[in-house]
């Protein structure tokens, strides 16, 4: 990567790299079976349900990943995913995350984009549920995502192939990710790895993960405000 990356990284193999992608498998059943499990003696819980399964799922799999790294290698893990603080970048992740959101609103418009309806909406029923979308938006997500695609993916690909196959590389599957949630739309799914390629030339030129996670979240950000300002009603 750049000279902030840690030591010899990555470390890890391809062979890593699938144990991790096959572990999200078992790691999502046992969250829907926790979370409907805590719906069942809470009821009141309701459409929360929803976001507490994502909080366990994430919680899960990257609990394995760290058993992966830190026990398996014993490596730090936040340093080996590049997760330092950045000597340069972050004004412009700041920044560049709302300036992104607006080219990507752009290029959407070009590419008459349809407007869907996501199934985030339907998870946002009341003021809790409202706060919890934003969490996740503009906190959870990137940096769990930044984690998995530009800490543990990209850097194997840059290894083995350079930096731009490796950009590339770690934004499709981010982009394909996301399609579920738009109704697998063409246009979507090239808006979000247009954003993955950005977040990974980030990633890539600063040598942290933290520094892509802080643009991730600014550009999300940029897109919850909208749609919260938007007159959205419960």
């Amino acid at each position: 990567m750049t000279p902030d990356s840690p030591g010899d990284a990555p470390f890890w193999n391809y062979r890593d790299l699938l144990i991790f992608a096959l572990l999200a498998i078992p790691c999502l059943v046992a969250s829907a079976l926790l979370s409907r499990g805590l719906s069942m003696l809470l009821p009141q819980v309701g459409v929360s349900k929803a976001w507490i399964g994502m909080l366990l799922f994430y919680g899960l799999w990257f609990g394995a990943l760290y058993v992966l790294l830190h026990i398996g290698y014993r490596r730090p893990f936040w340093q080996s995913l590049g997760w330092n603080y950045p000597r340069v970048g972050k004004a412009f992740a700041v920044v560049g995350g709302p300036g992104l959101a607006i080219v990507v609103g752009l290029l959407g418009t070009a590419l008459r984009t349809p407007m869907i309806d996501t199934p985030f909406r339907k998870l946002v029923q009341d003021p809790l549920s409202l706060v919890m979308f934003g969490v996740f938006s503009t906190i959870i997500g990137p940096v769990c995502e930044e984690l998995a695609f530009r800490g543990f993916l990209m850097p194997l690909l840059v290894r083995s192939f350079g930096p731009w196959v490796g950009i590339f590389g770690a934004a499709l599957p981010f982009a394909l990710l996301h399609g579920d949630q738009y109704s697998w739309t063409w246009q979507y799914v090239v808006l979000v790895a247009v954003a993955g390629v950005v977040f990974g030339w980030v990633r890539y030129s600063t040598g942290s993960t933290m520094c892509s996670a802080l643009m991730h979240s600014t550009y999300n950000a940029t897109f919850y405000a909208a749609f919260v300002f938007s007159g959205y009603k419960f």
